[in-house]
């Protein structure tokens, strides 16, 4: 059995393959291998889930569902109309399991394809504004989800008390001696490591509360029309419970610098003003009515606590000898440490303005 031919019969398991089936890659995802299903008029999309990250695939599963389901009833509330290019649709197997492990021990799940729809990698600040939208109404949708709280699908993600704790650790072992070489970084990163678990501390104390996050605010995160309109928010595998401060920090990590994640030339790299004030009152327009004033104040520290992190997970990871992200070279990960440290110097430089933007998008869309 060639690999087109596992295709269709894992696809098999969820809808009855025709004669014409074609089965063919999609995306350059960096966790599940993706496919686009045509099967006749309709199109779906295969996926084999990473079961290395995503270890409870069934608790994975019910959390997509338990959101798809409940975004789905608050849109026919709206009167929504095309619904299903404005939320993702899980199809069951024949046996309405929400996912199918073969005899491998591969783990699939199939979704329908939301057709004429497109997604950006670029960003600019309209198109960072229609994404706070996205991201802000998408968490408005999922503030009252009943139940119990969702599956945390990686425990910590966003745990700074947790990421420093693996990163002190790493320093300990020094396990291919680099730890000299980036020791005045390893200073910057304690210098600030108290004022960078201020989430955990407010939360603790009852004045951050867990929300319904995506954890993975990046604008190819959205899906747009033809016309550049939002229709939903995809890549569904990390939501989870977190602060809504990690979420608009993360989009402003990867959206709102003037640089690559990875750019060697320091000098590109810094905070994008226009970027951030047009994601903010995107945002703010959708999420304003159900934040608190604790989570308003520090959505500029959420931007700086995601940067944070990423240096101190990027450095985590040089110190240990590259053995998590993908590398191109062999510096690698230090020279994406250093941009995001760059990054975070910038957002500590123009602090008060983005503060000030906050403040101001969040009392011209008060209740």
């Amino acid at each position: 059995m060639n690999d087109n031919q596992k295709l269709i019969e894992i696809t098999s398991h969820f809808i009855t393959p025709t004669d014409a089936i074609e089965i063919k890659p999609l995306g350059a995802g960096h966790i599940n291998d993706s496919f686009k299903v045509a099967n006749g008029y309709e199109e779906y999309v295969l996926q084999r889930i990473n079961h290395s990250i995503f270890k409870n695939v069934d608790q994975l599963q019910n959390n997509i569902l338990r959101v798809t389901t409940h975004i789905r009833k608050k849109l026919e509330e709206k009167g929504e109309k095309d619904i299903d290019r404005k939320v993702l649709t899980l199809i069951p197997t024949h046996e309405r399991e929400w996912y199918y492990h073969d005899k491998d021990g591969n783990y699939w799940r199939m979704t329908r394809y939301i057709k004429d729809s497109k997604s950006y990698d670029e960003i600019n600040p309209d198109l960072a504004y229609r994404a706070g939208l996205a991201f802000g109404d998408f968490q408005r949708m999922l503030a009252d989800l009943p139940g119990e709280p969702l599956f945390e699908t990686i425990p910590n993600f966003h745990n700074m008390e947790a990421r420093l704790g693996t990163f002190r650790e790493a320093v300990k072992r020094d396990s291919v001696s680099r730890v000299k070489e980036v020791s005045d970084l390893i200073e910057e990163i304690e210098a600030r490591a108290d004022e960078m678990c201020l989430a955990e501390r407010l939360h603790r104390e009852g004045k951050l509360p867990k929300r319904i996050n995506h954890c993975d605010t990046k604008v190819n995160n959205v899906l747009f029309d033809s016309n550049g309109q939002v229709l939903c928010v995809v890549d569904l595998d990390t939501v989870m419970p977190g602060y809504v401060l990690s979420d608009f920090g993360d989009f402003i990590r990867t959206g709102a610098n003037t640089g690559a994640e990875d750019d060697k030339n320091l000098e590109n790299v810094n905070i994008d003003l226009d970027i951030f004030e047009a994601y903010t009152r995107g945002y703010l327009e959708k999420a304003r009515e159900f934040l608190t004033d604790t989570e308003i104040e520090n959505l500029a520290f959420g931007a700086k606590l995601l940067t944070y992190m990423q240096t101190v997970r990027f450095l985590t990871d040089y110190i240990d000898g590259d053995t998590y992200y993908k590398i191109s070279y062999e510096n690698h990960n230090l020279v994406r440490s250093l941009a995001q440290f760059k990054l975070l110097l910038s957002m500590e430089e123009n602090f008060d303005k983005m503060q000030k933007i906050i403040k101001e998008t969040a009392k011209r869309y008060k209740c």
